[in-house]
Order: C-alpha cells, then sequence, then structure tokens
C-alpha cells in the first residue's frame, strides 16, 4: 500500500515517447512542476497532452512546448503562451480547443467509466458542426479539422432541445499536484488546484502525484480527502524548496499615491 516513490525521476520512469498524458493544474496553481521538470529529464517525445492550459513560456508544460515535446494538446484555455501560439499557427503543433467545463467532464467521466455524454454546451457552433482547426500546415491552411459531432434531439423535462455527444477521456498516465497526501495515495487539494487536479488524477491509468506535505495514513481524515488513494499509483513527496515554487500568472502593479 506504500506508494511513495525515492523520486520524480524515478516516478516518470517508464513515460515514454508519444505517451498520452493528463496534466493538472488551473493557470499556474496546482502544476506539477517537479514531475514536468522530471518528464522533460526523461527525454519523452511526441506526447499528447490534455491540460486546462500549457502553462507559460519557461514553466510548467510550456517547458515540454519549448523543446518540442509536446505533438497535441487538448486545452481550454492558451492565451498566456506565446511559444503555444507559435507553434500552432506555424503547423508544428496540433491543438483541440474545448469548453472548459466540458474538458473538465470528459476528464471525470473517463475517469468513471462513462464513454461519453450528452452537453447544451458547443450546439449550433463549431465545436459541435466541424471544421475548427486543429492543425495547420506550414502556409496556413487547415491541415486537420475537427469533425462534426454527433448531436441528439431530448424532449424530456428540463433537457429538451438538442445536445452534442462529447467523449470522455482517459490517458496512459496522470501527473497532478496536492497540497497533502498520504502513503496511501489519499489526496488533498487547496483551492484553486481542485479544479482540474482530481479529474486528471482520475483520467491517468496510472496517476503520479507530488505532493508538498506527506502524511502518514490516517492523519489525513477521511472527510477532508478530496480524492481516494485507489486513483493513485505513485506519491512523490516534494523537498520545502520544491513544495515553494509557486508563479503568480499576471503580476499587476501600480504607484501609489503620495
Amino acid at each position: 500500500m506504500d506508494k511513495v516513490v525515492d523520486s520524480a525521476d524515478e516516478a516518470v520512469r517508464d513515460i515514454g515517447d508519444g505517451a498520452s498524458l493528463a496534466v493538472g493544474g488551473f493557470g499556474l496553481c496546482g502544476v506539477p512542476s517537479v514531475l514536468i521538470a522530471a518528464l522533460l529529464r526523461r527525454g519523452a517525445a511526441e506526447l499528447d497532452v490534455v491540460s486546462n492550459n500549457c502553462g507559460v513560456d519557461d514553466w510548467g508544460l510550456g517547458l515540454l512546448l519549448r523543446e518540442h515535446r509536446i505533438r497535441r494538446m487538448t486545452s481550454s484555455y492558451v492565451g498566456e503562451n506565446k511559444e503555444f501560439a507559435r507553434q500552432y499557427l506555424a503547423g508544428e503543433l496540433e491543438v483541440e480547443l474545448t469548453p472548459q467545463g466540458t474538458l473538465a467532464e470528459r476528464l471525470r467521466a473517463g475517469g468513471s467509466g462513462i464513454a461519453a455524454f450528452y452537453t447544451r454546451t458547443g450546439v449550433g457552433t463549431a465545436v459541435a458542426d466541424g471544421g475548427l482547426a486543429w492543425r495547420y500546415d506550414n502556409a496556413g491552411g487547415v491541415a486537420i479539422a475537427s469533425p462534426a459531432k454527433e448531436t441528439r434531439t431530448f424532449d424530456a423535462e428540463g433537457f429538451d432541445g438538442e445536445f452534442v455527444l462529447e467523449t470522455g477521456i482517459r490517458t496512459d498516465f496522470g501527473l497532478v499536484r496536492a497540497w497533502r497526501g498520504d502513503r496511501h495515495g489519499n489526496l488533498v487539494f487547496r483551492a484553486s488546484a481542485r479544479n482540474f487536479n482530481p479529474l486528471c488524477a482520475m483520467a491517468g491509468q496510472v496517476t503520479i502525484a507530488e505532493v508538498e506535505e506527506l502524511c502518514e495514513p490516517g492523519e489525513i481524515e477521511p472527510d477532508d480527502v478530496h480524492l481516494p488513494g485507489v486513483f493513485v499509483q505513485r506519491v512523490v513527496p516534494l523537498s520545502a524548496e520544491e513544495a515553494a515554487d509557486k508563479r503568480i500568472e499576471k503580476l499587476v502593479t501600480r504607484e501609489t499615491a503620495e
């Protein structure tokens, strides 16, 4: 039951070229930066990554992107990474943009064994109708476009109207960061880090969690557990320095009045 491994490098040892990853984080909150750095050292390439966003140019998933280790991204928000935009528009990166709530539910569904679900989100738009540019060619034309999705009309009370079918997401690995975690893999997340980390952990067939505070079994009250250890296979305790390494997405300052 003890799922603690000696290091982040040991934890990502079997992530190879072409692997699919669900990576936690919301903006720059709750990003498994230590595991990402270990994966960068490992050298794995052609990665298929599912994450709400892709870090920034010099941190988080942005480090893998800068080294052209990511082949495809499934994301919701990518506005803070200039290299992401450059690679996408240059035809170097395939991108599936997905509404944020839909992305969250696709991860949860995949982790729950649900193959697909219907949602109103995206009906009547290119999300459902298809034609979104997943990949450009080097001349600015669309090389790969999103396909049209199945839609269905329901007339049940409260669910009348048209819905679009979205598929659940399962990945080879899940990489997440937790505030507290015990040796059995039970995790607690703090604030906005809870938005996507539990879902990415559920979606991964092998999930690796870096934890800021390692606890012994029984130290975390059962009612405080946000994600049970059944979803986690490896736990990496962070040093104090690693746990404190957190970024601010935007720092806005102004001069104070004298």
